[in-house]
Parts: structure tokens; sequence; C-alpha cells
């Protein structure tokens, strides 16, 4: 095994957080995790190893980010690798979705994520070293109807990770955008927030849409812990890729994605060098 690493994961009290900082642990890393409660942080604490540490960290709270990040670091430290793992699914009809809900899943899924990595880059710079991944989704690359703020956030974070692996390519600091599929985690169960049906026009549509998403809740494809172990994996690797999708779904329909696209741009590629002076 490559040498032990000081991994931080944001969100480890359930879903990929909880599985990565079992598997790490287990694999002889020390990981700091981030939990919104105290009975979080004591419970993760109270790891077998010995090298499980707690701090209390609701995201949205900006001021106290920094004051964490910089607590871990004096404390804890030095990171070697960031997880930004904490985040939550929204599930409603874009018409019918309060844009307030929007930017609730934004200021988690989004700013959470870039003020972690603006609150560690400093120390990581300074060392010329350092993994940033972030946990974006299938949902980054595809859309379906009901979940266009989610989608819009995980966009959004595949943008971000895409443009700052370039930006920190000259310190040696890695970022990869992992994008999971359908895995047993609690997205579409307790974690989802779902916005009331009000508008009958959309019923056929998104009804059978949202009654075989909580169907499938528990039953998806995915194994947490299979995820957990290929993330170890990149975090193990010297040379990490920019993304990684995890899942043989995520990979059939980003695939499918990315061959619909082609498709039109090749329909309409007169069209579109029409516009060159």
């Amino acid at each position: 095994m490559n040498q032990t690493k000081t991994i931080l994961i944001t969100g480890v009290s359930s879903g990929f957080g909880q599985a990565l900082a079992e598997t790490a642990l287990a694999a002889g890393h020390k990981v700091i995790g981030t939990v919104r409660q105290a009975s979080a942080a004591r419970a993760f604490e109270t790891h077998a190893s010995g090298n499980a540490y707690a701090r209390q960290l609701d995201l949205t709270d900006t001021p106290a980010i920094a004051n964490v990040v910089e607590d871990i670091e004096t404390a804890l430290g030095p990171v070697d690798v960031l997880v930004n793992n904490a985040g939550y699914g929204h599930e409603g009809i874009l018409e019918e979705s309060p844009t307030e809900e929007m930017r609730r899943q934004f200021e988690v899924n989004v700013f959470g994520a870039v003020e972690m990595i603006q609150a560690l880059l400093p120390f990581f710079r300074k060392r010329r070293a350092g993994h940033i991944i972030n946990i974006t989704s299938m949902g980054g690359f595809i859309t379906m109807p009901g979940i266009a703020y989610y989608c819009g956030s995980k966009f959004a974070l595949e943008g971000i990770s895409d443009t700052l692996s370039k930006e920190l390519a000259p310190f040696n600091i890695h970022v990869t955008a992992v994008a999971p599929g359908s895995f047993r985690t609690d997205w579409a169960g307790r974690s989802m927030r779902r916005s009331p049906r009000q508008i009958a026009d959309y019923d056929a549509l998104f009804d059978p849409v949202r009654q075989a998403r909580l169907e499938k809740s528990g039953q998806q494809l995915g194994d947490p812990e299979k995820a957990a172990k290929a993330m170890l994996e990149i975090i193990e690797c010297d040379t990490p890729p920019a993304h990684l999708l995890l899942g043989s779904d995520a990979l059939t329909l980003v695939r499918g994605r990315l061959s619909d696209m082609s498709q039109q741009m090749d329909t309409w590629e007169s069209l579109t060098v029409s516009t060159d002076g």
C-alpha cells in the first residue's frame, strides 16, 4: 500500500462519506470527518482504529468553514486529501419548485464545496501537494425530469472541478470529479427534499418518475462499499484522473448523452459555422 494519508471528508454520517471513511480507516489512513450533529461527531471518534477525528460543521455556515479548516490543519494536519462529499438531492418540477429550494441546493452542493476548497488551498499550495475529490453525479452530465436544481448544482460542480484542475496543475495539486450513478445510499430516501406537486399537466410525465425512484430506493445497482474502494484507489494513485464515473448505469447513460450531443452537432454543423465572420 502507498503511504498513509490524512483524508478530510465532509459528511461522514451516511452514504458515500460513511463508506469511504470506513474503507480508508480500514486501510490505515487517518480520517477527519465533518458532521452536522455533536452526537455524530462523538460517535465517529469512537472508531476502533483510533484514527477517526470529527469536526462539527454546517456547510451553509461560511465563516465556520475557514475556522474549522484552519483548526484541522493546525491540530490534525497536514491534510493530504479533501473529499467534498456532503450534499443532498432535491426533487421537483421546476415550475412547482420555489427558487429558495434552488438557493439551498446550491448553497450546500456548490458553495459549501467551493468554500472548503478555498479554505484548504493555501495549505495545499504552500506544500505543492494535495488532492481534491468532488463527489458530483451522473446528474452532472445527464438530466431527467424533476431534478433540475440537483442536476444544475452537479453540472456546476463538474465545471468548477474541471477548471480547477487546470488552475492547480502547476502546483502538483490534483482534482478529481467523481460522478456516481445510482447507489444504495440515502439520496432518494431520507436525504431527498421534495417539492409538493400542484400542476396536473405534469402528472403523466413526472408521477411515474417519482414513483419509480421511491420504489428503487435501497435497491439500486451500485454498492457504496465498492464505490469507496474505487475512490480509495484513486486517492492512493500518483496520477489520478480528472473525471471518474462510478457504476455501469452512469457509463451507459453518459456515453448515450455524449453520442446524442455529437449527433446534434453534426446535424446543425452548417448553422453553427455560419456565424463565423
